[in-house]
């Protein structure tokens, strides 16, 4: 395990080794600007860490700085422990220099940080759409269309792929739909590394560590043994996929005993091609492939295995959601999802999304 940095030289240190994505380190006050002096209605979210805010590098900033957006996440000084182990993402062990190291398109991508005196801060891109909880289950926004579900998957599955094969690889360990943020184009970037361990090497077949993460989400045999594997990540994708499918929650109170906990009331329903339809997010209004319904929700029942052995890798998943990619129903077939037209690659037609 890594030297944790303690101090704002270790992390200076740190920082001039990520080669592959130097960070920037800001000052308190070029936060104080960025965020009109961290406003309430620069507010984005918060949590047990403290609060994000919407903030904005200008050019007279500093010198040879581009204009860009950013959410800017202040760790909550009062919360110590919590605050100061995930500004510096070290619920994990490869800490910031991950975030240097590791760069990818589904990854949410860590622009700079502020380490002075008691401020931990951590800058990042700013993800225009949110997260993916908030779109999918959201009262005001307009339902997410069959294309636009399948891009995110793709996306999320992109990312998880791409730890799980790095050099050192990482397990995800909190994946979710509330820490999947979108770009403005829908594409789907995973956030928030403070629950991400180590994955096993050499012959080790897990990580066995602490039981951390998201009642719904978190694999049985992980919560059972606190045993981490790749594999934990996968189930956790199944489920995502399934809160894709049913524009359910992976749990919910409000309903009936027996559909509370998504993935124990959907597993048995996903394989049945007689009833599968009957749990699609009616919002999509039979707006969507069949086919592709089906490839989608057998890939999901396969992801939810109660064997990790038996769960598919995260590179054979990437492979079956790119097929998903372009099935698309066009707009004279609304209601008669029996049909998919596929769409030669390079087609410029472009579709009614329901999601702009």
């Amino acid at each position: 395990m890594r030297k944790l940095p303690s101090n704002p030289q270790e992390v200076e240190d740190l920082r001039r080794d990520s080669a592959a994505n130097p960070l920037i380190a800001f000052t308190f006050e070029e936060l104080k600007k960025m965020t009109s002096n961290f406003r309430q209605d620069r507010v984005l979210g918060g949590g047990g860490f403290g609060n994000v805010y919407k903030g904005s590098i200008t050019e007279d900033l500093r010198d040879g700085m581009q204009p860009v957006e950013v959410a800017v996440k202040v760790h909550d000084g009062h919360n110590s422990y919590q605050g100061h182990r995930e500004w510096l993402v070290i619920n994990w062990d490869l800490e910031v220099i991950f975030l240097g190291q590791l760069s990818h398109p589904n990854l949410v991508k860590l622009i700079g940080y502020c380490c002075e005196d008691e401020h931990r801060v951590l800058i990042y891109e700013y993800m225009a759409r949110g997260s993916v909880e908030n779109n999918l289950f959201s009262r005001v926004l307009l339902p997410l269309s069959w294309k636009i579900r399948m891009k995110i998957a793709f996306g999320a599955a992109k990312g998880l792929a791409f730890l799980h094969e790095a050099e050192k690889p990482v397990i995800y360990r909190d994946f979710k739909t509330s820490n999947i943020l979108l770009d403005g184009e829908y594409n789907a970037k995973l956030s928030d590394f403070g629950l991400a361990k180590d994955g096993p090497m050499g012959d080790k077949t897990h990580v066995s560590t602490r039981i951390m993460g998201t009642y719904g989400y978190a694999a049985p045999e992980y919560i059972m043994t606190g045993h981490l594997t790749p594999r934990s990540d996968v189930y956790s994708f199944g489920v995502v996929l399934l809160e894709l499918l049913t524009g359910r929650k992976s749990l919910d109170k409000s309903r009936p005993t027996r559909e509370q906990n998504l993935a124990d009331w959907g597993l048995p329903l996903l394989k049945e091609k007689k009833k599968l339809l009957n749990i699609v997010d009616p919002r999509l209004e039979g707006d969507y492939p069949v086919k592709a319904v089906h490839k989608a929700a057998m890939l999901a029942y396969h992801c939810l295995n109660k064997n990790p052995k038996a769960r598919p890798l995260m590179r054979d998943i990437v492979d079956s959601l790119e097929p998903l990619q372009v099935a698309e129903v066009l707009p004279h077939e609304k209601g008669m999802v029996t049909v998919i037209n596929v769409i030669p690659e390079g087609a410029k037609a472009k579709r009614n999304e329901n999601a702009t």
